[in-house]
C-alpha cells in the first residue's frame, strides 16, 4: 500500500531546516533503503509542505517515522498527515485499475 506524509511546515522552515536536515535526511534515506520511502521532498513556492511517499504494509510505520523525524521534533513541521493513497495508474501502482 502506498501512503502519503504531508508535513505542514512552519512559516520559518527555510530559515532553521539547516540544523537539522543532515539527521532528517538520514533517517530519510534510512528509510528509504529499507524500501519504505518512494520519494520525498518538500513543496516550493511556497515551501509550505512536505510530502512523503512511502510504500509499506501499514499507517503505523509512516506514523513512526515521524515521531522520530528531527524537523518533526524540533517544530520545523507544525502538523503532519498520513494519508493512505490508493494507486491505480503507473508501473508501481498497487492496486492497478485498467481500462
Amino acid at each position: 500500500m502506498h501512503y502519503l506524509l504531508i508535513y505542514d511546515l512552519a512559516p520559518d522552515y527555510l530559515e532553521r531546516r539547516a540544523e537539522f536536515r543532515s539527521e532528517h535526511l538520514k533517517l530519510a534515506w534510512e528509510a528509504q533503503q529499507r524500501g519504505e520511502i518512494v520519494i520525498a521532498g518538500a513543496l516550493s513556492d511556497p515551501a509550505d509542505h512536505a510530502i512523503l511517499m512511502f510504500k509499506c504494509d501499514s499507517a503505523e510505520t509512516v506514523s513512526g517515522f515521524a515521531a522520530v523525524d528531527p524537523y518533526v521534533l524540533n517544530g520545523l513541521v507544525k502538523a503532519f498527515h498520513v494519508r493512505p493513497w490508493n494507486t491505480v495508474v503507473g508501473d508501481d501502482a498497487t492496486n492497478p485499475v485498467r481500462p
